[in-house]
């Protein structure tokens, strides 16, 4: 599948494009652009997770918000707990992933 893609100039520190460089060299990396996007990508996420925790954090000070999460919670209680008794169930849950 294609992707439409656009040239775009950027300037950056000297350093930091001779080490991208040497890495697109050395084959750490597909391209220098290869790495430019994939940086730029995670760049990316990081920045839409920032701004999701920050909503996530206004949101858990609306009392409305507080209630309808704990609604959907008791709703789901009785299901929740009939999937923790069963040791069947468990083979096929992934385990929760911390984040700091």
């Amino acid at each position: 599948m294609a992707t439409n893609v656009k040239n775009a100039t950027f300037s950056l520190p000297v350093e930091l494009l001779e080490r991208l460089k040497e890495y697109a060299k050395n084959q750490d990396i597909p391209s220098l652009n290869a790495g430019v996007k994939e940086a730029l990508e995670e760049y990316s996420k990081k920045i839409e997770k920032e701004k999701l925790r920050k909503r996530m954090a206004e949101a858990s000070q609306d009392p409305l918000f507080m209630k309808d999460l704990e609604d959907s919670m008791k709703a789901f209680e009785d299901s929740d707990a009939e999937r923790v008794s069963n040791p069947l169930c468990l083979r096929h849950v992934p385990p929760l992933k911390t984040h700091p």
